[in-house]
């Protein structure tokens, strides 16, 4: 069970799990509990007979400062994008995502070391008091609502497999940036002597005279990539079917 429904179950609150959020049993049902707000956190997308139901209406908790980056994947675009700042935005659902008027906001920094997992971690439970005070905001009748700025100059879209291929045609903190941001999941990659590998860490080093594409390693110690600017080394990667390894290690196993 998710920890929302073993909270639910702890404390007797009725649960629905609608596989067809447009069932008009579930919508009926869902009516009758006469809310007067609702609150989505990670969830599917909200038909309109959904998220128009409350008086109130129902927001949404978004792991960006909105307008920027809107979409499915705000933290993972953040890091990739080198940014030095992020947050969290509780927002009124309509009819284009992530576009309805903002209730609060707060920032975050983005540490130079962070992933997208630790980010994650931290946004989250900065999201999860975040939707608590709105939630009694909103109850307290203590807030307003901001229109949000039609434009987003910066965008989030989903992140698929062919998006995680590492670009060694860029600039080396551009690299850097990219892994990071695919950290843990869904992983950079890249292909060695035409295997596929996924790489958990980067780091810059010296510049190589080898040509972009190409690799320079010790055998022992390092493996290095030149980039558009310089060079770097990874230091934790992953052979397709096995575990996560540091770069001594696969060295050992992996004679190039």
């Amino acid at each position: 069970y998710s920890p929302v429904k073993v909270a639910a179950l702890k404390f007797n609150i009725p649960i629905l799990q609608p596989t067809n959020l447009k069932s008009e049993d579930f919508q009926k049902e869902l009516r009758s509990y006469n809310a007067d707000l609702q609150v989505v956190v990670a969830f599917r997308m909200l038909p309109e007979a959904v998220w128009s139901m409350p008086v109130i209406g129902t927001f949404n908790l978004h792991a960006s400062l909105l307008p920027q980056y809107r979409g499915a994947a705000p933290i993972n675009w953040a890091i990739i994008n080198g940014e030095k700042e992020t947050g969290v935005t509780t927002f009124f659902l309509q009819h284009d995502i992530d576009t309805g008027a903002i209730i609060f906001q707060e920032r975050e920094p983005i540490h130079e070391n962070d992933t997208a997992g630790t980010l994650y971690d931290r946004l989250m439970m900065k999201g999860a008091r975040l939707v608590l005070k709105t939630v009694q905001a909103i109850s307290a009748k203590n807030y307003t609502s901001t229109p949000q700025q039609p434009i987003s100059t910066k965008h989030a879209p989903k992140i698929f497999k062919e998006t995680c291929e590492i670009n060694w045609k860029l600039k080396s903190d551009e690299v850097v940036n990219f892994v990071r941001g695919l950290n843990p999941y869904p992983s950079a990659w890249t292909t060695i002597n035409g295997k596929f590998y996924k790489i958990h860490k980067v780091s810059k080093v010296q510049p190589l005279s080898a040509e972009v594409g190409e690799y320079f390693t010790d055998s022992k110690k390092f493996l290095h990539f030149p980039t558009a600017n310089g060079a770097v080394a990874i230091d934790e990667l992953q052979p397709e079917g096995k575990k996560k390894m540091g770069i001594e290690e696969f060295l050992r196993g992996n004679k190039f």
